[in-house]
């Protein structure tokens, strides 16, 4: 009786520090997920500034900057609103069209021979063209951790403890995606000089 009763308590040892090891972890890669959408958010931010320089450097050459600042302002504003009220999707739509802009811009640039030699704005460009790389980036490593975690929680025994915790563990998170005509404009994207 003895020996049944030690092994009972050491197998109940041994599932409660794995179920420990698995709360852990998933709590680890919930922590990895909002880490990168931070890093994501950094990037917007410095992004929207970039933007704002570029502008502001702009303004007295051509027209075109208060159609793109109105309309990176308010796809800013509406991504804001809708990151504070939690909806995923629309920010994630919103911040891909200012995406897209920032794509666009080198080709409007062209046909001001001004601005292709204007030093400060090359720079800009230069900078928006870095941001949204690294945005790209952002975006992936949160993308990924949003993967390993999925992967984890819906594993057969982990599983069990994601149910059993699941105010704490069962968390849903949205994919950053790029559109893939965004994906290819990307690729060709470069400063002309």
């Amino acid at each position: 009786m003895n020996t049944t009763l030690t092994v009972v308590l050491a197998v109940l040892v041994l599932i409660a520090a794995w179920s420990l090891t698995v709360y852990n972890k998933l709590i680890a890669l919930i922590e990895a997920i909002r880490n990168n959408q931070r890093q994501i958010d950094v990037q917007l931010d410095r992004r929207f500034k970039v933007f704002q320089s570029l502008i502001e450097c702009v303004k007295h050459i051509m027209d075109y900057e208060k159609t793109t600042l109105k309309e990176v302002v308010a796809l800013r504003n509406h991504a804001e609103l809708a990151k504070q009220s939690g909806d995923d999707e629309t920010r994630i739509e919103a911040e891909n069209k200012i995406s897209n802009i920032a794509s666009g811009l080198h080709v409007v640039f062209e046909q001001y021979p001004e601005l292709k030699a204007n030093q400060n704005v090359l720079q800009l460009q230069e900078e928006i063209i870095s941001t949204e790389n690294k945005l790209t980036f952002a975006k992936q490593a949160l993308n990924d951790s949003i993967e390993r975690y999925n992967a984890l929680k819906k594993s057969f025994f982990e599983s069990m403890i994601t149910r059993f915790f699941s105010t704490q563990l069962d968390q849903s998170f949205a994919y950053w995606g790029l559109p893939e005509d965004h994906a290819k404009n990307l690729d060709n994207y470069t400063v002309k000089f």
